[in-house]
């Protein structure tokens, strides 16, 4: 039986997509597996709730605690929770359907923050600020309810990258999104999986592993424009500095006190 010229086309495109999303899964694991050797995000006896929210950065980090979950020396449980915010028209009925197809263990919390953000949001602002920390409440209640010690967040490389000058341009500090930190209540450990991980191959392996992206309905309405500025930012220095975002994330593990003007981390009258 003779093979054509299109089925061997489309064999060898097959080949290429398996072998670039193979390589892709290698590369975000080995990088989540170096974070957690030097910040012990998890181990042994954990049980992590992962913070689902339909988009590519929740679904690659619950794939890949999972896969860190099948070939770790030690055991750790995982649970996925979605909470249903009440947006109109959202699908959480696909984020159903695709948590059942894993087998993996699941909670949808149904909670109206919907209507609360739309009551108090100003007009012109983005209701990114206020919906996360009513969702981030709602995380840490069902956390604790559901016997978790690890609140499992998606947030990736360049987010915490976006967040570092925000805060230096906007907002006069040094900080970011640490990949792991207790909550201010002390109730739970927040850590964030991905926080090493290149935000383009993130959306590539995503796309490679057909996740069923849901966007989000509120966000949509009102950008973060300073969010978007600095992004840009970073862009456009990339041309001119192509190791720029290795180099941020290398500086917020780098930090000379002693170089710096906070008197609390150095006391610059005893030099």
């Amino acid at each position: 039986m003779s093979i054509s010229l299109t089925d061997s086309r489309e064999r060898s495109s097959i080949s290429a997509c398996q072998q670039r999303h193979d390589k892709l899964e290698k590369r975000l694991a080995k990088q989540m597996a170096q974070l957690n050797t030097k910040l012990h995000l998890y181990g042994p006896g954990d049980r992590i709730m992962v913070g689902i929210s339909g988009g590519k950065d929740s679904y690659t980090m619950l794939h890949l605690l999972r896969r860190a979950q099948r070939i770790a020396p030690f055991k750790f449980e995982i649970l996925a929770f979605h909470l249903d915010q009440g947006h109109p028209g959202f699908p959480v009925e696909t984020i159903d359907s695709y948590l059942k197809s894993t087998g993996v263990d699941y909670e949808i919390e149904h909670r109206d923050t919907y209507s609360i953000v739309e009551s108090k949001l100003e007009p012109g602002a983005t209701p990114c600020s206020l919906c996360s920390r009513l969702r981030r409440a709602i995380l840490y209640d069902a956390a604790v309810r559901h016997g978790c010690n690890k609140l499992a967040l998606g947030h990736h490389r360049e987010d915490l990258i976006h967040t570092t000058l925000l805060n230096l341009f906007y907002s006069g500090m040094l900080a970011t999104m640490p990949p792991k930190l207790r909550s201010d209540d002390g109730r739970m450990i927040v850590i964030r999986p991905l926080a090493a991980c290149d935000e383009k191959e993130i959306i590539e392996f995503s796309s490679l592993q057909q996740f069923p992206i849901v966007p989000c309905m509120l966000c949509g309405r009102g950008k973060d424009l300073k969010r978007e500025r600095v992004a840009q930012l970073v862009d456009s220095l990339e041309a001119e500095i192509p190791d720029i975002r290795r180099s941020i994330l290398a500086a917020l593990g780098n930090v000379r006190p002693s170089h710096l003007l906070d008197t609390e981390l150095f006391d610059h009258q005893d030099v």
